[in-house]
């Protein structure tokens, strides 16, 4: 499993992320966002979750 990064990170390739715990854990309510080349990730429901490409 790739590490979780950090929301407002860019230049990260295009796809789907979904929403993950602070070590990179599932969240049982977290959201998935689809970004395009170049995009900013989205910020999270709360300010330690992070993201992970799938």
């Amino acid at each position: 499993m790739a590490q979780p990064i950090k929301p407002g990170t860019d230049n990260k390739p295009a796809g789907t992320y979904h929403e993950v715990g602070p070590r990179g854990g599932n969240l049982s309510n977290g959201r998935t966002v689809h970004i395009q080349k170049g995009d900013r990730l989205p910020p999270t429901q709360k300010s330690s979750n992070k993201w992970s490409k799938n």
